[in-house]
């Protein structure tokens, strides 16, 4: 691994750009096209994709595909699958905005659950940042008001499911390596979406066929520049620019989506980056 905390930043913003053209393309596709399908055809691309990486890095299929614990990497792959489902259904109900707005906490889900999944010591400061990021939810979601929808709980729902996600990796790495957690990560997701997506199947028109098809690139290109930035830096430096993917997937849903930003949805958006960086901060000088 190198230490290059500089390139390791410009990677994970290129990563959270490209990620967030990949949300504008899924709900273009997801507003036209059954959901299920969708994700199941990015994910036999990106299937295609894992097991090249991993094989490349372990030596063999077999060699990355060896794990001690299938249940947790199986559980890991199909949260992942079911969790994009989730989230692109939220592009659909309520646009990127609103969605990525509220599934900023995902950081907070994840200092939360870290005591109770992994045996993490939370400290009071970081239990006040949870506090205050879900307050900031709350301001989002507007509960009480007329505003409020029941759909709004969409990416809140996908928020917990990656944080879980996320959780069990952390697990999974204490006895499996890098590579063969993203070839179950992979392989679990196309195999599961295959089985329950294959009878969503609808003709896709020309055009949209090239989108799939630049959907597929920009979700392999994602998470190759990905695995790159975690090659190129520490993880806790470059992950406080992950919220960047929030600004660009905002900006696409506003300039291209024709979505609107409500106040109290910038209001609670910046509360809930605020106290994610904060846990962020802590997390690395508790690591010091």
């Amino acid at each position: 691994m190198q230490n290059n905390t500089r390139a390791g930043i410009l990677l994970m913003i290129a990563t959270t750009f490209i990620f967030a053209i990949q949300d504008g393309i899924s709900r273009h596709l997801a507003g036209e096209y059954n959901v299920l399908m969708i994700v199941m055809i990015r994910y036999w691309f990106f299937a295609a994709f894992v097991i090249t990486i991993a094989t490349r890095q372990s030596g063999s299929v077999r060699a990355a595909a060896a794990t001690k614990q299938p249940l947790l990497q199986i559980t890991r792959g199909a949260l992942l699958s079911l969790e994009i489902c989730v989230m692109v259904s939220g592009f659909v109900l309520l646009g990127l905005v609103e969605s990525h707005a509220v599934f900023a906490c995902y950081p907070l889900l994840i200092a939360a659950l870290s005591g109770p999944v992994l045996g993490e010591n939370v400290g009071w400061r970081r239990w006040v940042a949870i506090g205050i990021g879900f307050v900031g939810v709350l301001v989002i979601l507007q509960p009480g008001f007329a505003v409020f929808a029941p759909a709004a709980a969409i990416p809140l729902l996908a928020a917990f499911m990656f944080a879980l996600y996320g959780l069990l990796t952390r697990f999974a790495a204490r006895k499996d390596s890098t590579a063969t957690s993203f070839f179950w990560t992979g392989t679990t997701g196309a195999i599961l979406l295959t089985v329950i997506g294959a009878f969503s199947w609808e003709p896709m028109t020309g055009t949209d066929w090239a989108w799939m098809a630049i959907l597929c690139v920009t979700g392999a290109g994602g998470h190759w520049l990905l695995i790159k930035t975690y090659e190129m830096a520490e993880a806790s430096a470059v992950q406080p620019f992950a919220y960047l993917q929030l600004v660009f997937a905002s900006a696409i849903g506003i300039f291209v989506m024709g979505e609107t930003l409500r106040p109290n949805v910038a209001l609670g958006a910046a509360i809930v980056v605020g106290a994610g960086l904060f846990t962020l901060w802590r997390a690395r000088q508790k690591a010091v």
